[in-house]
């Protein structure tokens, strides 16, 4: 005999008695279940598609686009100029550089200078590896003046590269985006307010370009707004990533004048919390306001000699050019006296643009969304879709998959790195897209699987619910841990609540149901979804489990749309319930043999060869006073390259205190002829029981930077001045108690003066320089063509030291 009927009351039907299986425990049960599924996953997979072209970047414009637009073919050709050679901050090379854009702002009518000084590192922290850090920098500096000023509005980009390349990408995107927004600027009407170009030295060695001009050029007196244009790859959509506190009127301004505007509140808070910093930060030092944008994908070849022009995605210039100019234009007609809001915002990139609101929303916004989750929990008992102990299980079980999907993730990674060691020293692979779908789709088998073995048991509707469930209580903690990221889980969660409820409280066999579910699930896939793609280049593959945590997130508010694709839930019996489990299992089946697919394909797709080599680190110390010579590096595990120059792990700490005191592998190298750094005492004093030596330290050779350290057990440091400049004083661990780095060093030298203490009869210190390029070295073997330099600045340097007993 078949189940009694389950009575109804206010149209509500009541909880089953006990032992009475309901014949269908999903929140919708549709009479066509298939064509269901097949109409729900039609339109969300259109969402997505929707939510990701969005993400496109705009197609470059031609050297002919009108001269109030920007062109990205126009701006190559400085690109090409820019990034024909690396040009590390000091060099002949950037000397050049400097030159063509101080020639191109001039060309425009603006008045322009060049910064002369001597700046210490953004914050005057001692964060370089060998100690208190400054150099010489020479930043390129344009205004054009506004018509009736309320502030100044700053476009900074750096025009120096890293040794190890070109920088195409980075920074000649920058570089080049900001000639060619001065030259559309300047071709219309003036603006508002001075549109100040700064175009600064010596990022990649210290930020200290950016650190001397916010700090003491007279442009920079009265703060201002500051759009910073980097990038950490060669392609994929500019993404406005970090901004200043207080940014909500900022980011109203970036929705509103950005063309393309995309960017996450999530992003800044996450870059926030990472140790990272560009020219943005030193501006930050000095409480400017603004915003920094970057494009990150492609990041394999980061800081390498990939880094060319060749290599640049002109559609991602063409972007970060629009943006700065459609910014610069509406920040420039802006009044600039009141652009501090009180409280950050929240926003996100929807298809159309920006959603943004204020930040005090968040936590009320999470709390609803617990409350509506409860609601629909309650709901689901009262009309006997799960009792109260599957509700709790169901619960219980969600956490699964959000807890293995990113374990399991890494773990996929560790294999493939075992595989290809090479992959350790990159920020991504070169062709990452098969391991993301591949990530990809061993989330969504470790979701299905857990679905498809617990479904018949405890229910559609009590998963459902768990899942929701998680999503708020996630939503709650990012409220209070990291508010820009709260809407990730809060949205989906509210929405998917709001959805069920309205799907139980329809005719359960119309479309109603299915199509509340779905439309919930949308706004799952609208916010969700992009977000995983943004975050794969933003982690790279070495943290690809964040993004299969938000995968999992995404599946999660999706559950009631992928129950439509199993047979219903309860009611069968015999060999019914069997086949049913059987197709239970094939999307599960399916996703785990789809991510080993797309692994194996992207091992045999993405092998290193001429054109992506496997990226290798070397250097060479040479201690001049004792003759003694070691190759270096900081390979973990050396490839077999680099094998062949090191065979066993030493600290250099004592010998070479500029290289910082972690241990790196070493192998022994012939002495080339060398000099060491001179060091010169220009007087030597002694009073109130301090001893003041000043001293000029001179390379011998062309070199990028030169360190100065002091023997503890000799003398303690108590002042420093370089260049005429305090540094701070911050004593270091071991031998070398006190350390300076100067980069850029002139070929006059720098002068340095150090008050001792106690008055010792001799002092030790320690004198370095590197320069950079190891071809010339005795007993260097040059890299075969599929052997290639990994992004380092320390990658390919060449360090000569000696003591000094004073």
């Amino acid at each position: 005999m078949g189940a009694p009927p389950t009575p109804v009351t206010a149209g509500v039907p009541l909880r089953p008695g006990p032992g009475v299986p309901p014949a269908d425990r999903a929140l919708t049960r549709p009479r066509r279940r298939l064509l269901a599924a097949a109409a729900a996953l039609v339109a969300l997979a259109a969402v997505g598609a929707g939510s990701l072209l969005d993400l496109r970047t705009p197609a470059p414009r031609p050297a002919d686009a009108p001269a109030g637009e920007f062109s990205a073919t126009r701006a190559y050709e400085d690109v090409q100029v820019i990034a024909a050679r690396s040009h590390v901050a000091g060099s002949p090379a950037n000397d050049q550089v400097r030159a063509h854009v101080e020639q191109q702002l001039r060309g425009l009518g603006l008045e322009t200078e060049v910064q002369d000084t001597v700046a210490p590192e953004a914050g005057q922290l001692s964060g370089a590896a060998g100690g208190a850090t400054l150099a010489r920098v020479r930043n390129v500096v344009a205004r054009l003046p506004g018509t009736d000023p309320t502030g100044r509005v700053f476009l900074v980009a750096h025009y120096d590269s890293v040794q190890t390349g070109p920088g195409g990408n980075d920074d000649a995107a920058g570089t080049s985006a900001i000639l060619e927004v001065a030259r559309a600027l300047t071709t219309g009407p003036r603006p508002r307010n001075d549109i100040v170009f700064v175009l600064t030295d010596a990022e990649e060695a210290c930020l200290c370009g950016a650190a001397a001009f916010a700090a003491s050029h007279p442009l920079a007196a009265d703060g201002g707004v500051v759009l910073n244009l980097e990038a950490r790859g060669s392609t994929g959509p500019v993404i406005m990533f970090e901004t200043s506190k207080n940014n909500a009127k900022l980011v109203d301004v970036f929705g509103r004048a950005a063309p393309h505007p995309v960017g996450t509140s999530f992003a800044v808070e996450i870059y926030r919390a990472l140790p990272n910093d560009t020219d943005f930060t030193a501006f930050l030092d000095q409480k400017f306001v603004g915003l920094n944008s970057a494009y990150i994908d492609g990041g394999a070849i980061y800081h390498t000699p990939l880094d060319t022009p060749a290599a640049m995605d002109r559609s991602s210039l063409q972007q970060h050019g629009d943006n700065a100019l459609g910014l610069a234009r509406e920040f420039g007609r802006t009044d600039l006296t009141d652009l501090r809001s009180g409280y950050d915002a929240t926003y996100f990139p929807v298809p159309g643009g920006l959603v943004r609101y204020p930040g005090w929303l968040v936590l009320p916004l999470a709390l609803l969304a617990v409350l509506a989750v409860a609601a629909l929990g309650w709901l689901t008992r009262r009309s006997g879709r799960a009792s109260t102990g599957q509700l709790a299980a169901g619960f219980g079980l969600a956490l699964g998959p959000i807890v293995a999907a990113p374990v399991a993730a890494q773990l996929l990674w560790l294999a493939i790195t075992a595989i290809r060691p090479g992959y350790a020293e990159l920020l991504d692979p070169y062709r990452p897209i098969w391991y993301r779908m591949a990530v990809l789709a061993l989330a969504a088998a470790i979701l299905f699987t857990l679905y498809a073995l617990v479904r018949r048991r405890i229910g559609p509707a009590a998963l459902a619910v768990g899942g929701l469930a998680w999503l708020a209580l996630l939503g709650v903690l990012l409220a209070v841990a990291v508010p820009g990221g709260a809407y990730l889980t809060t949205l989906p969660a509210l929405a998917g609540a709001l959805g069920g409820l309205v799907a139980l409280r329809t005719r359960q066999t119309g479309p109603w149901p299915v199509v509340a579910v779905t439309a919930a699930a949308a706004v799952g896939v609208v916010i969700l979804l992009p977000t995983v793609v943004l975050l794969f280049p933003a982690l790279g593959m070495a943290m690809g489990g964040v993004a299969a945590l938000v995968a999992v997130l995404l599946g999660l508010t999706a559950l009631p749309v992928v129950d439509l694709l199993h047979p219903q839930a309860g009611g069968q019996r015999g060999l019914v319930a069997l086949r049913a489990r059987r197709l239970a299992v094939l999307p599960a089946g399916a996703a785990a043999l789809a991510a080993v697919v797309l692994a194996g394909v992207g091992l045999a797709v993405d092998r290193f060869d001429a054109a992506h080599p496997a990226p290798t680190h070397l250097m060479y110390a040479l201690d001049a006073g004792t003759g003694q010579a070691r190759w270096l590096s900081h390979e973990t595990d050396p490839q077999p390259w680099t094998d062949g120059y090191v065979d066993g792990v030493a600290s250099v700490a004592d010998d070479f205190p500029g290289l910082g005191d972690a241990e790196l592998r070493a192998g022994p190298a012939q002495a080339a002829n060398l000099p060491a750094p001179k060091l010169d005492v220009l007087a030597d004093t002694s009073a109130g029981g301090e001893r003041t030596l000043r001293l000029r330290l001179t390379p011998q050779r062309a070199v990028r930077l030169a360190t100065l350290h002091v023997d503890t057990a000799t003398a303690t440091v108590v002042r420093a001045e370089v260049a005429g400049r305090p540094v701070p004083v911050e004593p270091r661990a071991g031998r070398w108690g006190f350390g300076l780095v100067f980069h850029a060093p002139p070929p006059e030298g720098v002068e340095v003066t150090l008050t001792l203490r106690p008055i010792a009869a001799q002092v030790a210190l320690r004198a370095m320089d590197a320069s950079d390029g190891l071809d010339a070295l005795p007993g260097f073997r040059p890299r075969p063509p599929a052997v290639g330099v990994v992004g380092s600045h320390s990658s390919e340097m060449l360090a000569v030291a000696r003591t000094y007993p004073l």
